[in-house]
């Protein structure tokens, strides 16, 4: 099993993305990459599969430019975080420890969390367990499953898919789930931090890490993430997009249980797709801004 490293050369004049690079050193030798710019309030930024930090560049200029720090790790195998080239090195579990070092090591507290996708299923699942750690959360296209409740059919075919294509079209996946139409530079940019198959180990394995049956090995702990989200009293808000098939209604059950979302702002944003930060950055920071402020 090996540590593998994108050269920086991958990464050289990316369009909108010239944020200074920041890194932590985590338990068992592998390398976390993070965006750390501006400063007041604290947003964390979570991406997801098979996304990067390179998702939140226009998120994370608009909120700077309204007075807030950002910080946006990339998970473990993706964007300029090492990557494992043995799909077994990752677990959900893993993730999960990866991303709460992290979030420990560099004394983050008072979170005002946006998630999506995996942010969600790695970053709900830390507020459950860690609620004293976050002062307010966005949920965005994403959910905590706990295997309970069989997935829908977009996932079965995305899952199946991820598991038989002979290489994984990153960028094309990106844009297959975002409804306005991306640069060839964009594309590539999601590309750039995987020269060779064998980079996309962990964006293989994702989707055989969603818990689909109850006796799934992450189940448990995220029903007991659950408990802790129905105990959650702090701002919860939901912002999903009208055009993503895998997490539509996911917002209606955070709407239910969780106690901070009552007489939230909620809203389905128009023509935004499963990656609807790039769909609807500006919308997103101005519902953000607002809420954060009220």
């Amino acid at each position: 099993m090996q540590v593998l490293r994108t050269p920086d050369s991958a990464f050289e004049n990316l369009l909108d993305y010239d944020f200074k690079p920041h890194y932590a050193e985590l338990t068992g030798g592998v390398r976390m990459h993070y965006v750390d710019e501006g400063s007041g309030p604290l947003v964390l930024l979570l991406h997801g599969e098979p996304s990067w930090s390179f998702l939140y560049r226009f998120m994370i200029s608009d909120l700077v430019k309204k007075g807030y720090r950002c910080v946006a790790p990339d998970l473990i195998g993706f964007g300029k975080s090492d990557k494992w080239d043995n799909p077994d090195a990752y677990t959900y579990q893993s993730h999960r420890d990866w991303l709460f070092e992290l979030i420990t090591g560099l004394g983050l507290n008072n979170i005002n969390l946006f998630c999506q996708d995996w942010g969600g299923l790695l970053g709900l699942r830390i507020a459950g367990e860690h609620p004293d750690l976050f002062g307010r959360i966005c949920a965005s296209n994403t959910f905590l499953p706990t295997g309970d409740i069989p997935p829908g059919e977009a996932f079965l075919k995305w899952r199946d898919f991820s598991q038989n294509v002979s290489k994984l079209p990153i960028g094309k996946i990106i844009q297959g789930a975002t409804v306005r139409k991306l640069t060839q530079a964009e594309i590539s940019a999601y590309n750039a931090p995987y020269p060779e198959e064998k980079y996309k180990a962990a964006a293989r394995k994702f989707p055989l890490l969603v818990p689909i049956t109850p006796d799934d090995p992450a189940a448990a702990a995220n029903r007991a993430a659950w408990n802790g989200l129905k105990n959650f009293a702090r701002p919860f808000l939901t912002l999903f997009g009208d055009s993503d098939p895998v997490t539509k209604g996911a917002d209606l059950l955070f709407r239910r249980y969780v106690p901070g979302s009552k007489k939230q702002p909620h809203a389905i944003i128009e023509k935004g797709g499963h990656f609807i930060q790039e769909d609807k950055p500006q919308e997103l920071c101005e519902h953000l801004h607002a809420w954060l402020q009220s």
